[in-house]
């Protein structure tokens, strides 16, 4: 017989087609879209001071490892811009490195927000006056950048982020299963966590990282445009496909051909970020196929969640890839390696 995965091992619930994920860092993808909508309406341009909308990033500072210990804190050299954010080049991390101390006092480190009894303006108002690991356009470092434009759409468009996202992206692409908490009556269909560690471990209860999480039950208050969102696979695929389309899907013109293709470049030239990679307006990109060392292709765009899922569009073979699992964290797992193997084996043609 064929083996067949779980939403839920303990209940015995099989994984069902509809079944919905947390997919964490997976919502950056549509916060950076939601970003491009709007320089589309003329509301926003990317090389914009992050300033210009919120006033707290208006003087920013990075903190700096002294010799022997401890840290001390300087003046950014410029201002951060949405582009930086875009890119994850403004030098703002998860709360940790040199001047950690100082984001734990303040109760802001790590990804999740679903507990957070507060809108993200405040978190992200409150988060302006810690100082950054890294000084803007320097490096690349993955941190709260997406949550900051999350709050950056809500005053350029004056809506929540949670109503923009409905109006904008999940109404037109008929994405009906994707939200930041998820309606009581689609409970049944949220698939549970799991810990890798000592086997695999159902996650315990409440808010954190490596719990079930407060999507259900949360406050609903904050939407983190960096990690909030719940999802299917039929509705990540129709955001994908509709990427890989040059943002059309099914007569629904969501961006201009010309936004995806800005999007999907290259931004942050020799910027290490991985063996091969770059990065553009919200996604990895494929720049060297050879050093990156599997199988791809050129132009390829793509990210995942810390759930242990990823995604990742292909323009030259014609190919949205869409994996999502429940299992936080998942040491050694080669899952994903295995995949692209397998996707690109079964290719006959190219």
């Amino acid at each position: 017989s064929a083996a067949v995965g779980y939403q839920d091992r303990e209940a015995g619930i099989p994984m069902r087609d509809d079944a919905i994920f947390r997919i964490a860092s997976q919502t950056k993808a549509l916060i950076s879209v939601g970003i491009m909508i709007l320089q589309e309406d003329g509301r926003l341009l990317i090389s914009d001071p992050v300033a210009k909308y919120l006033p707290a990033f208006g003087s920013t500072t990075v903190a700096a490892a002294r010799d022997g210990g401890g840290y001390y804190v300087v003046d950014a050299n410029r201002s951060i811009t949405l582009r930086d954010l875009l890119t994850h080049t403004a030098g703002i991390g998860y709360g940790s490195g040199p001047g950690g101390d100082q984001w734990d006092q303040a109760e802001i480190t790590g990804w999740y927000f679903g507990h957070r009894d507060e809108p993200v303006r405040q978190t992200i108002d409150r988060m302006a006056s810690l100082p950054f690991p890294a000084q803007p356009g320097e490096h690349f470092v993955y941190g709260y950048n997406t949550d900051i434009l999350g709050a950056v759409i809500e005053v350029a468009s004056g809506q929540t982020l949670d109503a923009f996202v409905q109006d904008r992206i999940l109404g037109p692409l008929d994405m009906r299963d994707t939200h930041f908490y998820l309606p009581p009556a689609k409970e049944s269909r949220l698939s549970a966590v799991y810990n890798l560690g000592d086997g695999l471990t159902r996650a315990p209860d409440g808010p954190g990282m490596q719990t079930q999480g407060q999507y259900v039950e949360g406050p609903r208050a904050s939407f983190s445009g960096g990690a909030g969102l719940l999802s299917t696979a039929r509705d990540y695929g129709r955001f994908l496909q509709m990427m890989l389309d040059g943002g059309a899907l099914e007569g629904t013109q969501l961006l201009s051909p010309a936004t995806v293709d800005l999007m999907t470049r290259n931004h942050i030239g020799n910027i290490p970020v991985g063996a091969g990679m770059g990065f553009g307006l919200g996604f990895s990109i494929r720049i060297d196929v050879g050093r990156a060392g599997e199988p791809g292709s050129m132009g390829e765009f793509g990210w995942g969640g810390a759930y242990h899922s990823t995604y990742w569009v292909d323009p030259v073979e014609d190919l949205v890839v869409v994996y999502f699992t429940q299992v936080i964290p998942a040491p050694g797992l080669d899952d994903h390696a295995r995949l692209r193997a397998l996707v690109y084996g079964a290719l006959v043609e190219s």
